[in-house]
């Protein structure tokens, strides 16, 4: 039995690919006009891999990031984490015919070999064959601190680090096959956090998980710092991990690959990667908390996060899974400003009076609809 996590036989651009061994199956065409520009929207829709980006003979232009317009950064690589989205506008200004478009991935078995993690881009007029095309050299790469908002840029709070309204820093780990955060590994708990909250839990130590779930004043600046730590006992292995928040985007005030601060234009964004200890990486989030609500924050690799078991599990495998526990856990929750969430979700609280828009919350608590749907 496969356990993960896997390492997958292909990379697929659009739905399609090949791997060692297999056919020649067809590979995604994108189909461009000499002279015109493209907008491509590039998503990182693994559920482990980043990917390297290239397009043979063409420079990208970032124009956005996790959907937050930019300021246009010429690359000529870009890497794209889990989760991660990006705009670049890629100029068709080669001569005619057919150029690799490359997504190499942070797999040990990554290969271009019979056009393995590859699409094509064609230009109108060409010949329909395969391209021959070289990649690299590449002397333009995706560095995020390069990257700054188009719009109203700047990190919010003290322009010094820890000087935020909250700071908290959210060390992550790995023990026992299990990931954590702080030291505490996320686990489900028996009713959502959200759901928690509307029944009256408000305070950090009603909300499960326990040790998991973090309150957070409405209106306040927040500062989240977050060292990466797989060369140290006990670490997070598996990185770089792409952390995730819900609810909001972010800026990035101390980016991967750099150890200066940056709160006059700082990238942002939803999906970072927190990088490498090795280049001692400790990436550093802004936000306002003005979106009440329990906010997961997670990496985006999925393994990380949660266990699986195959949909044809027998009970050898079962078994199995019992005794050999998959990492996850690699998560936690932003409860923000809990009782303004509860007054504004609560107009959301099931009813079966035919007047409950007039009910309180205390009276919704008790419907039988509501009852219901904690049980």
């Amino acid at each position: 039995m496969d356990l993960p996590p896997y390492t997958a036989n292909s990379t697929l651009i659009n739905g399609r690919g090949r791997y060692a061994g297999g056919p020649m199956s067809p590979l995604s065409v994108i189909n461009v006009e000499q002279g015109k520009r493209y907008r491509f929207r590039i998503i990182g829709a693994s559920c482990d891999p980043w990917f390297n980006f290239t397009i043979d003979g063409h420079a990208m232009t970032v124009i956005e990031t996790d959907g937050i317009e930019t300021e246009p950064l010429v690359v000529d690589s870009l890497s794209v984490f889990a989760g991660q989205r990006y705009s670049v506008v890629v100029t068709a200004n080669q001569t005619l015919g057919n150029y690799w478009i490359r997504a190499l991935p942070s797999h040990p078995n990554k290969t271009f070999d019979g056009g393995q993690s590859s699409a094509i881009l064609r230009y109108n007029g060409a010949t329909e064959q395969e391209p021959t095309t070289e990649h690299g050299p590449y002397v333009l790469p995706y560095d995020e601190s390069n990257i700054h908002p188009l719009i109203a840029p700047g990190a919010p709070g003290v322009p010094e680090p820890g000087k935020a309204d909250v700071n908290i820093n959210l060390t992550p780990g790995l023990v026992d096959h299990n990931y954590t955060i702080n030291g505490v590994t996320y686990t489900d708990p028996p009713l959502p956090v959200l759901l928690q909250i509307l029944r009256g839990a408000w305070h950090p130590s009603q909300l499960l998980p326990s040790g998991s779930v973090y309150d957070l004043p409405r209106g306040k600046v927040i500062e989240l710092s977050v060292p990466a730590t797989e060369l140290t006992a006990g670490g997070a292995l598996g990185g770089p991990h792409a952390l995730h928040l819900h609810g909001h985007t972010f800026d990035v005030i101390r980016a991967p690959g750099s150890q200066r601060f940056n709160f006059v234009n700082p990238v942002r964004r939803d999906t970072v990667s927190i990088g490498s200890q090795a280049i001692k990486d400790n990436v550093t989030i802004r936000f306002v908390t003005d979106n009440p609500g329990p906010w997961f924050i997670h990496c985006h690799t999925n393994f990380h996060l949660h266990k699986y078991v195959a949909m044809n599990a027998d009970r050898l495998e079962l078994l199995l899974l019992l005794i050999l526990p998959l990492f996850s856990g690699f998560a936690a929750v932003m409860a923000e400003a809990p009782p303004e969430a509860a007054i504004q979700e609560s107009q959301v609280i099931p009813s079966n009076s035919p007047s409950s828009s007039s009910l309180s919350l205390l009276d919704r608590r008790n419907s039988d609809d509501w009852n219901e749907l904690c049980e």
